[in-house]
């Protein structure tokens, strides 16, 4: 039986949710603070209830800022709020992890409908949770990493997000992990309505459906999750909830392209623990690979460095004293894909129309394009221009 436990329920309410919830209704205090473990602390460690009913109408915010937590802490439980707000509250309370709003006028039937969709949606989420996902199908994780700044992580990762969502309509999305000064959507000429905060909420809920409509279209078909909107929210994301967010995506997609920050960070540690493809990013300069020969090492340490790594040189000018053999040499790793200096990169920047996007003659379109036919599906390749043409024989 899902138990429903009612939290602070107004005295005009209470006997309309007792009746409702019978034999599993369970009694709660009306909430001090955002910390679940607060709320729950009476139950001596049993597991949260199934559903829990906070009335709002008393403190919205700590109730907001109360399932917020409760969606992340605790998955499997079902959020409802009573409200006398529930046309104006609808996107907040979406955002916060809310499932349902219950007028305060409901009636007993009304009530009962909530309860028991809500009773009904956290036996399938206990469910879901439980069983093991081993088997599942999953995408390919590309993560691309920069020991530097300045190293055109996000011009390399929007590119071939978009080459692989061209080639593959619906197949993509791109997360940006570069969480207080990410600019994938800035590149991608986007005004989000949502970002990775928002996304997170979904995630934790394992609601793949909400967690879609939280998502940012771009033209070419490419899904985006922008990173947060203020830099002083990454310090609310860990990295646990990156991987968790890394193994729903690549379950609902064929390619998941992950920007970073600069250097290894937490996150993008949890990133790379779900990475299938590293793309390991560098200049021809000495600061650039000696800082990537370092990543190499961690990399190395962890477990993380397999078959599957892509070494790519950016801005490949020889003209300054390193070449590709030094690169070779210093990281003993074979360079797979060279970019030249492109001359349409900046203003394509700045216009937020990636070069695969416009399909420009251009020396990063004609670099990029055969990294990502290598990550495409046999009988699918892209032409230097990076459009797609039949493919003539298998990979090898």
């Amino acid at each position: 039986m899902i138990r429903i436990a009612v939290a602070g329920a107004g005295p005009d309410v209470e006997s309309t949710y007792a009746t409702a919830a019978q034999e599993a209704y369970v009694a709660f205090p009306a909430p001090y603070s955002e910390n679940p473990a607060d709320l729950l602390g009476r139950l001596n460690g049993a597991p949260a209830p199934g559903v829990i009913v906070l009335d709002s109408r008393t403190d919205l915010e700590l109730c907001l800022g109360l399932a917020g937590r409760l969606a992340t802490e605790h998955p499997d439980t079902v959020v409802l709020l009573i409200t006398d707000q529930a046309e104006t509250l609808g996107l907040r309370a979406m955002r916060a992890g809310v499932k349902d709003l219950v007028p305060a006028i409901a009636d007993t039937q009304q009530v009962t409908e909530a309860l028991h969709d809500a009773a009904h949606l956290a036996k399938k989420l206990a469910a879901h949770h439980a069983a093991p996902q081993e088997n599942e199908p999953t995408g390919r994780v590309i993560t691309v990493v920069s020991p530097k700044g300045g190293a055109g992580k996000t011009t390399v990762a929007t590119n071939l997000a978009v080459a692989l969502a061209s080639a593959m309509p619906h197949s993509t999305v791109i997360v940006d992990l570069d969480l207080q000064f990410g600019d994938v959507a800035t590149a991608l000429n986007l005004t989000p309505q949502h970002f990775l905060p928002d996304v997170l909420q979904s995630v934790a809920t394992g609601d793949t459906i909400a967690m879609k409509t939280r998502l940012t279209l771009h033209d070419t078909g490419l899904y985006v999750v922008p990173a947060p909107d203020h830099p002083a929210a990454a310090d609310s994301i860990t990295s646990g909830q990156v991987s968790q967010l890394l193994q729903l995506l690549s379950r609902e997609f064929a390619y998941v392209v992950v920007d970073t920050s600069p250097g290894i960070t937490d996150h993008t540690l949890g990133a790379l623990d779900q990475t299938t493809d590293p793309i390991l990013l560098t200049t021809l300069s000495v600061p650039g690979v000696s800082g990537l020969r370092k990543v190499v090492d961690t990399l190395s340490v962890l477990q993380m460095f397999t078959d599957h790594n892509h070494l790519v040189v950016n801005f490949a000018d020889t003209t300054h004293g390193v070449s590709q053999k030094d690169v070779d040499e210093t990281l003993g790793v074979p360079v797979e894909t060279s970019i030249p200096v492109s001359k349409g990169a900046p203003a394509s920047v700045n216009t937020g129309v990636p070069l695969m996007q416009s399909r420009a003659r251009d020396p990063l379109v004609k670099a990029l394009a055969p990294l990502a036919s290598r990550l495409l599906p046999d009988g699918v390749d892209l032409d230097k221009r990076g459009r797609v043409r039949e493919r003539k024989r298998a990979k090898t």
